[in-house]
């Protein structure tokens, strides 16, 4: 093939992906529940439970068929799920050690990280669609005080990218990922 060839098709691909982008972007009503493999909830669980501590309430903010939440290996546990009637933003619990683990809908991470943090749980750790992991989030975490202490990539069939699990923990560590704000000319 020659580079002019290579080229055309590199464009195409990368124009095909931006209107698939703009599609999910721009939907009136958001699209974005999908249930996540039990495989890859279990590996999320196992990963999460490394950086969390003894003894706290896992919660599922949205549960969903309970992929996640039936696989807590705790007692210690609770669930939200607002077709459910059991609505996430309006959780509030008194409970303060939590760790946070669910797979949310992408069209809410603003208002979703605001509202993790309002829960002030020692460990907040969610699979995302890469592309959601912004320096603009990543520093609206650290300015509270979760910093990133692991990042995993990973691809589900039928899922559009890549995903990736984000584990934030309430410390003073440095996050293990490194950015700038800075706009490259």
């Amino acid at each position: 093939m020659t580079k002019l060839v290579i080229f055309k098709y590199i464009v195409i691909y990368i124009y095909m992906i931006s209107q698939i982008s703009r599609k999910i972007k721009n939907r009136n009503k958001p699209k974005d529940v999908f249930i996540t493999p039990v495989g890859l909830a279990k590996l999320h669980i196992k990963m999460t439970e490394k950086y969390s501590e003894d003894n706290v309430l896992w919660l599922d903010p949205f549960k969903n068929s309970g992929v996640y939440y039936n696989n807590f290996d705790t007692d210690k546990k609770d669930w939200c799920e607002i077709l459910d009637g059991r609505d996430f933003f309006k959780y509030d619990t008194s409970h303060n050690n939590i760790t946070i683990c669910s797979n949310p809908p992408y069209s809410i991470i603003d208002k979703l990280l605001k509202k993790s943090i309002e829960l002030k749980p020692y460990v907040i750790s969610y699979l995302l669609k890469f592309h959601n992991i912004t320096t603009k989030r990543l520093e609206f975490m650290e300015k509270n005080g979760y910093n990133v202490v692991y990042f995993h990539l990973t691809k589900v069939y039928d899922w559009y990218g890549m995903s990736s699990i984000i584990i934030f923990q309430k410390t003073d560590k440095p996050s293990i990922i490194k950015y700038d704000r800075k706009v490259w000319k």
